[in-house]
């Protein structure tokens, strides 16, 4: 009998503090194998969540943006030899947006059980907190880095937001952030909400949700921080 695939959310920052319920933790404190997006992060995870098996005696494969279409299903040996397997990323849930569809695919196309555990997600985090539709929207990863490309599609993302009342979510790499939100604030509509959710989990978390015409003008510093961008137009 294979094992079963557990899907493990991972911390959204550095803070030591307890990022999944008890009922969660206990099943996975068992688990000795485990597919990882970066083994530095995953071990300093795991030793938090307090797994029974030594952190240098777990067996530890890595599954990132790198990792070779056709090396992913050799991932799933541990589990067809009757383990369990952790699959854990950097931050938040592993598999949105963060490595490892791929593996939970291939794990149901061969009848292995995939459990998904409670834990955060920054994307569903900020939607909650924008006060935006969260009824209907799209995750869209990064916008492009070019100024003009990014500044054509968030007018579209904008246009489909009114079009379809959708929400638009997307992120930016951190030392990009307030650049991005200094574009946002000049191409969107003035009545578009625009929010924005930062260190989310931790305690330096700002949020910030206002129509454009109503952001403060002076907004927060958000450079070097994990944030979500949120437009809603409808």
């Amino acid at each position: 009998m294979s094992g079963a695939l557990f899907l493990i959310p991972a911390p959204l920052g550095d803070e030591t503090v307890a990022w999944l319920p008890e009922g969660e933790r206990a099943k996975v404190v068992h688990i000795t194998h485990f597919v990882v997006e970066a083994e530095k992060t995953a071990r300093k995870h795991l030793k938090a969540l307090g797994v029974t098996t030594p952190i240098r005696e777990l067996s530890m494969s890595t599954l990132n943006e790198h990792t070779k279409e056709t090396d992913v299903a050799a991932l799933l040996a541990p589990l067809q030899a009757g383990h369990d397997v952790g699959l854990i990323s950097e931050a938040g849930c592993p598999a949105v947006a963060d490595p490892g569809a791929q593996l939970v695919a291939l794990a149901h196309q061969r009848d292995i059980r995939v459990e998904p555990l409670i834990g955060p997600s920054s994307i569903l985090l900020a939607l909650m907190a924008s006060g935006a539709n969260g009824q209907c929207f799209a995750f869209h990863g990064y916008l492009p880095v070019d100024a003009a490309e990014k500044s054509k599609l968030v007018k579209e993302l904008e246009q489909r937001s009114r079009k379809h009342n959708e929400t638009q979510l997307f992120i930016e790499t951190p030392y990009r952030n307030n650049a991005l939100l200094a574009q946002l604030r000049e191409t969107l509509a003035p009545s578009t909400r625009l929010a924005v959710a930062c260190d989310l989990t931790l305690p330096t978390q700002t949020i910030v949700s206002h129509r454009v015409q109503d952001w403060p003008q002076n907004p927060p510093d958000l450079h070097k921080r994990p944030a979500i961008f949120v437009i809603h137009a409808a």
